[in-house]
């Protein structure tokens, strides 16, 4: 993949700058909306018991759900309806920096409010390694950690601000991430702070 002087390279993982500019930023939080209004957002339970911080939902032919305990994609919501399809918008994100010739399966949908964060893990619920994972903040900045494909190795951080896009592919694919906290309220695109993160995922089996 070809960077930027822009760009940031955080260890593997390519975070293009500012790629959304703050019209389309705001076009698709609206998108977003609607995907909520169609597909409620969920506040998971881990398979330790523990309840997430961060609130969940989806678009595509799947989204990412956990299930007494186990997590998997599935074709439906909890709640039993389709997932919505995923916005032209996003997908033209997708088209444009992926690289990869066909659509994402699913675009999960989470929400960080204030005090959210997620733990260091890897995706590799989805089969299709060979395909990158696209990563789309909206809001609120957040502070973005990223290590190697072993949980043990070394970290390094970033600022993942309103705009950005992150992507996952290559060796890095299957690197951990996590995201260590937001400084709520510190931008001005969700009117009662938080940030949205999108995350477009090609997936191989339910």
């Amino acid at each position: 993949m070809t960077c930027s002087a822009n760009d940031v390279d955080l260890n593997g993982v390519i975070i293009r700058k500012g790629w959304l500019d703050r019209a389309a930023q705001a076009a698709m939080v609206e998108e977003v909306r609607a995907i909520a209004r169609a597909a409620p957002f969920q506040r998971y339970t881990t398979a330790w018991g523990k309840p997430m911080t961060v609130r969940m939902t989806a678009a595509g032919r799947l989204g990412w759900v956990i299930e007494r305990g186990r997590y998997r994609y599935a074709e439906r919501h909890p709640e039993g309806g389709p997932w919505p399809p995923i916005p032209g918008s996003i997908l033209a994100v997708w088209r444009a920096l992926s690289g990869w010739p066909a659509d994402p399966d699913s675009c999960l949908v989470n929400f960080y409010g204030e005090g959210a964060r997620m733990g260091l893990h890897r995706d590799e619920d989805e089969g299709a390694f060979e395909a990158p994972v696209l990563s789309i903040s909206l809001g609120d900045p957040a502070t973005f950690r990223v290590g190697g494909t072993e949980r043990k190795a070394p970290t390094r951080s970033a600022p993942l601000e309103s705009g950005d896009v992150a992507i996952l592919g290559g060796p890095a694919r299957l690197a951990y991430h996590g995201v260590d906290r937001i400084r709520f309220g510190a931008g001005d695109l969700l009117p009662e702070g938080g940030r949205i993160n999108l995350t477009l995922r090609v997936v191989t089996s339910a």
